[in-house]
């Protein structure tokens, strides 16, 4: 870079001063002597001063590098990020944190997420979607009791249809699958057979008496078949053929799916026969769309 130089030599009269006049060294003696030196030193941009004796002065540079500069602004954004978690933060994900503080369960959901809301959000949605709503209670059914109808119900060939009062989570569908099944693993074996209902009747104040040859000699009846269960959204649905069990199994299972309902799973009804119920949609199996299944 180019630098200027500019001095200047000032010399005055000593006599004269204060009256405006200059001798010549030919009429009067005087005294020369340097007044005022000034030196500066500018870059091309400032390298002149005024004509009035001020010193213009360079412009001054920041004295930070690109790495510097870079630096700062790493620090001002994680200012800014901190701000924001401090001011902006949501209020549900603070009771999460705080909640997670006593409760074990919630904080290996939660994991790594705590500080990032979204990441929070989508935890907590899936634990919704695969173990239910409730964290910590045990009792999650319904205080009403559910409805029971049917249309054109035939033993033999005819779907029982499930609505529930939402979408059923993971869980919820293992509920009800485990009912079905075990109800149809009795049914199989010929529990269900009102040939042989010895002790039905009898009082338990005294020893009965059971006759086992009677009940080995009674025609056996059982379940022929059953189709797996489907959900889509709150509807589900099983196929069922009871084929020579006794109309009796239906109080059985209805027994079962009311403690269901009331202590586990609210079930807003329960219709036996019927081709179609709600929106369901023939042959959607789709899970991105409400679909879902239990292999009995």
């Amino acid at each position: 870079m180019a630098y200027g130089c500019c001095c200047r030599w000032q010399w005055a009269e000593a006599k004269s001063m204060g009256l405006g006049r200059w001798f010549s060294s030919s009429t009067a003696k005087t005294s020369l002597r340097p007044v005022i030196v000034s030196v500066s030193a500018l870059s091309d941009d400032n390298s002149h001063t005024s004509c009035s004796g001020r010193k213009q002065e360079g412009i001054k540079g920041s004295g930070t590098t690109a790495r510097g500069r870079r630096l700062l602004r790493i620090r001002e954004e994680k200012q800014q990020r901190e701000y924001d978690r401090i001011n902006n933060y949501p209020a549900w994900a603070k009771v999460l944190e705080n909640a997670c503080k006593d409760d074990a369960e919630l904080r290996a959901v939660l994991g790594d997420s705590i500080g990032n809301p979204e990441l929070m959000r989508k935890r907590v949605e899936d634990r919704v979607r695969k173990k239910g709503r409730d964290f910590q209670k045990s009792k999650t059914g319904s205080v009403l009791a559910f409805k029971v109808s049917f249309r054109d119900f035939n033993p033999v060939d005819s779907y029982i249809w499930f609505e529930l009062y939402g979408s059923p989570s993971d869980r919820d569908v293992n509920l009800i699958g485990n009912v079905i099944q075990s109800w149809y693993v009795m049914g199989r074996l010929g529990a269900f057979n009102s040939s042989n209902l010895q002790l039905a009747n009898s009082s338990m104040e005294y020893d009965p008496l059971y006759d086992a040859d009677k009940g080995f000699k009674v025609m056996p009846s059982s379940f022929h078949d059953i189709s797996d269960i489907e959900f889509q959204e709150n509807w589900g649905r099983v196929w069922v053929d009871l084929g020579t069990s006794d109309y009796f199994a239906i109080d059985v299972l209805l027994n079962c799916l009311t403690v269901l309902s009331s202590e586990y799973l609210g079930i807003q009804q329960i219709v036996f026969g019927g081709r179609r119920m709600g929106d369901w949609e023939e042959g959607m199996t789709n899970p991105e769309y409400g679909y879902k299944y239990f292999k009995i």
